[in-house]
């Protein structure tokens, strides 16, 4: 009987011990929980944006977009204001009985060398006062209406010519009875050149 009690006292003695050495189960996944959770708070205090600036950005609004719209608008308005001041002009000047011409240049040569004409330009024109013979001449009341009649001895073309009228570089000066004086105008320069009558009689004789 005392045999039995003692073995019965040692088994409940040793009940407790063996029920708090039992392995618990759970601290493994506790201590990965915590590592993550340690892993977790380390990358977030290294991260130089918040958790939720992505949100953030995507909604901010875009600047670009709006500087184009308003460069737009500021066009728009200047050019709908350049249009307005232009007629707005235009109407002021038909109200004050403006009229627009445009202005034109005439040169009054009276015997002197056209300035507007190039030098390069004014090469050998035809005829020369070589080329040409008096074959004769219809004189006028005090020099006035008269005519002379020239002839090319090259090409046997005609001309008849008054005071003032242009032959090739040549300007008829003056018709008298016998002649015809030339003004010839080369290179910015002008002299003159007289043409007479022949006599045909003394020609034939020759």
């Amino acid at each position: 009987m005392t045999r039995a009690l003692l073995a019965m006292g040692l088994l409940l003695a040793a009940a407790p011990a063996a029920a708090q050495s039992a392995p618990n189960i759970m601290k493994p996944k506790q201590a990965a929980a915590r590592a993550v959770a340690a892993t977790n708070r380390a990358v977030e205090a290294n991260s130089t944006l918040p958790a939720d600036a992505p949100a953030q950005q995507a909604r901010a609004p875009r600047p670009q977009a709006s500087t184009r719209a308003q460069a737009a608008t500021r066009a728009t308005a200047t050019d709908s204001a350049s249009g307005s001041a232009a007629v707005s002009n235009a109407s002021s000047a038909r109200a004050r009985g403006v009229s627009l011409e445009r202005e034109t240049f005439d040169y009054a040569r009276s015997g002197r060398r056209d300035p507007f004409v190039s030098l390069m330009t004014t090469g050998e024109l035809r005829p020369l006062i070589s080329d040409l013979r008096l074959s004769g001449v219809t004189y006028g009341t005090n020099g006035r209406g008269s005519v002379a009649v020239l002839r090319d001895l090259n090409t046997k073309d005609q001309y008849r010519v008054k005071v003032g009228q242009s032959l090739g570089r040549m300007r008829v000066a003056a018709i008298t009875p016998r002649a015809v004086v030339f003004t010839i105008e080369e290179f910015g320069y002008s002299r003159q050149e007289t043409l007479p009558l022949l006599d045909s009689n003394k020609e034939r004789k020759q």
